[in-house]
């Protein structure tokens, strides 16, 4: 898909409205100013993903200081201010002393807080990140454009896969092929995470027994990999007739994700696993129909769990033993790993215009994975699916 990058930048209107929200919260919390450097949250707030840092006061105007490069983020960017740095010292004299600042530490590393902590000596520095997580989780209409045409191509990519699928070829190979063709429907090439160590190459594209290999990763499958150093994903192993091939991938386009799982096989598949795939889709009609505005992430969670233990299924739910993960979904958005997340005793309440990714899966170990996922709109009257592609095993 080819797109002009002119059409990628983010709107003016956009970028204020999101600065407007920020300071108000900034106001209410008495923080006389934020400066925000994480990336995604810099390009929420800013259109620009170049090296700098964002200082947005509760009153005038926010300045954008750009160690690299100064030019592509006055381009990218609709801030007014843009200062290039020489040091990050300079940022003294734009800033100033201000009495409280937020910044993002849940991922600050400590040498830079305490790099900041020297650099403002009369500045009390706060935290602001679940404040930021939280104004991030909720999508403007147009976030959720960009998030439906991802998921529409998470659509395409899915509908790719039966067309390269061949017993004997490595998991490698399949999920080469696979990239490839995102790579070429537009696909941005990076999967962004905010959690501390996580993360991912596109996704995983896994078959039987190795894609039910538990891996660090917080999430239901994990994969052999090829390497510890970053084990998880697709192996040398090959292919098999008769065996479930997962394809769970996140599409990026234009800085934000589709989260998107369909199940394959060649020739046939067991009628155990067929049976367990059709109550994971039971399960993603019970959250789509049951999750509302003003319910609790967690209590979306519990509905979710209790249907699965009914069906019998609640040992091999979301991983096996302590590969086990108490979620059913996730917040996605310009990071996979957004609020909020559909996991037991969680507190977040859902509010319209919340962006989901949810995944019922069962992991049967040496055999393979079953299951779904789809990115939903979080609606009034429920969750409003995007993805189309059939949900069904396709059997090629």
């Amino acid at each position: 898909m080819a797109i002009d990058i002119q059409e990628a930048y983010t709107p003016k209107s956009e970028i204020d409205a999101r600065l407007k929200r920020l300071r108000r919260g900034l106001e209410k919390e008495k923080i006389e100013g934020a400066l925000i450097m994480e990336t995604a949250d810099l390009f929420y707030f800013s259109g620009t993903a170049q090296q700098a840092f964002l200082y947005v006061p509760v009153t005038g105007d926010a300045v954008l200081m750009v160690k690299k490069d100064a030019q592509r983020a006055f381009e990218e960017s609709s801030i007014e201010q843009v200062q290039a740095l020489r040091s990050q010292k300079e940022m003294a004299g734009v800033i100033g002393s201000p009495k409280t600042l937020g910044m993002e530490l849940d991922v600050l590393p400590v040498n830079m807080y305490r790099y900041f902590q020297e650099l403002f000596p009369d500045t009390r520095i706060v935290d602001i990140s679940h404040a930021v997580r939280s104004l991030r989780a909720v999508k403007s209409a147009y976030e959720i454009n960009i998030i439906r045409q991802a998921s529409r191509l998470s659509d395409q990519l899915a509908a790719f896969v039966p067309r390269v699928l061949e017993a004997g070829m490595p998991e490698i190979e399949l999920a080469g092929l696979i990239e490839a063709e995102a790579r070429r429907l537009g696909h941005q090439g990076m999967i962004r995470m905010r959690g501390w160590n996580s993360s991912l190459f596109y996704g995983h594209i896994m078959g039987g027994a190795s894609a039910a290999t538990a891996s660090s990763l917080a999430s239901p499958t994990g994969g052999a990999g090829t390497t510890p150093v970053f084990p998880q994903g697709s192996s040398f192993a090959p292919i098999r007739a008769g065996e479930p091939v997962l394809m769970d991938m996140a599409f990026g386009f234009r800085g934000y994700l589709s989260d998107h799982t369909r199940i394959y096989a060649i020739g046939s598949l067991a009628d155990d696993l067929l049976a367990a795939h059709d109550a994971m889709l039971g399960i993603q009609e019970l959250v789509k129909n049951t999750a509302r505005p003003g319910m609790t992430a967690g209590s979306v969670y519990d509905l979710a769990a209790e249907r699965v233990a009914e069906l019998g299924y609640t040992d091999n739910f979301m991983g096996v033993g302590e590969g086990r993960v108490p979620f059913v979904g996730h917040g996605i958005g310009i990071e996979l790993d957004e609020y909020p997340v559909l996991a037991r005793g969680q507190k977040m309440v859902l509010e319209e215009g919340m962006v989901v990714a949810v995944e019922p899966k069962v992991i049967f170990p040496g055999r393979g994975v079953v299951g779904i996922e789809n990115t939903h709109i979080v609606t009034k009257n429920g969750l409003e699916q995007l993805g189309r592609y059939p949900e069904a095993v396709v059997i090629v």
